[in-house]
């Protein structure tokens, strides 16, 4: 087993006991998300934990997908989607690397509380990219130690190596931002509710192809303007 998934199982059930540490700041960045949604909205979230925001998201959205590498987090989550009755989440374990998603078939990827916990943060921001849409957005919130507490690079492995922490990569918002910028997103929403804080971002994926559509529907029309008004494919 894959000690990080050991890991998150081993805590799952103390971890969905615990309450939200910042509930004002989570209820915004809750408030701040919907504002990206529509009924029609397909979102995946990856490391979902135990379900309760793609739940709380739910009514906002057509479906969100929410994947977690703990069997045992998945677990919980399902079981709080049932008391709910809620039927537009699907739960399954895997991972982002994992996950099988056509590209440009998601409206929203939620990746909260996670980037740091992964491997390759470059590689899933990437991979988020392609399966956006045009216009599609990456809502993150992320804890970067590099800001704060950047002794961590020395006691992190030393705690994964005894199976006290999982696996932790300490890098600042300004490394984040870059990820993200050279992945291809714009930055729509940044916002620290406070010093060490977990950086809340919307990253937006260019709306290159509708950008030359209207670009080449204006050039024609300066160059005809009393023709018919049609759609440029």
């Amino acid at each position: 087993m894959n000690p990080s998934a050991k890991f998150w199982d081993k805590i799952a059930k103390r971890y969905s006991k615990q309450p939200v540490a910042d509930e004002a700041s989570y209820q915004e960045k809750l408030r701040v998300t919907r504002t990206y949604f529509r009924p029609d909205t397909e979102v995946l979230e990856f490391g979902c934990g135990t379900g309760s925001t793609a739940i709380n998201h739910s009514p906002y959205v057509r479906h969100i997908h929410a994947i977690d590498i703990s069997s045992k987090m998945i677990e919980i989550a399902q079981e709080k989607a049932g008391q709910g009755d809620v039927s537009n989440v699907s739960f399954e374990q895997s991972t982002i690397e994992a996950v099988s998603v056509p590209d440009q078939s998601l409206d929203a990827v939620l990746g909260l509380s996670i980037l740091h916990l992964l491997e390759n943060k470059e590689g899933a921001i990437e991979k988020v990219h392609r399966m956006l849409k045009p216009g599609g957005v990456f809502v993150t919130s992320t804890t970067c130690l590099g800001d704060s507490m950047k002794f961590f690079k020395l006691i992190a492995p030393i705690g994964k190596l005894f199976g006290l922490m999982p696996l932790l990569k300490v890098f600042t918002a300004g490394e984040l931002l870059a990820s993200l910028t050279d992945a291809g997103f714009e930055i729509d929403h940044q916002w620290q509710p406070g010093k060490g804080k977990a950086v809340f971002i919307v990253a937006k994926k260019a709306e290159q192809q509708q950008r030359m559509g209207a670009t080449l529907e204006a050039l024609a029309h300066q160059c005809d303007p009393d023709r018919k008004a049609h759609s440029i494919e």
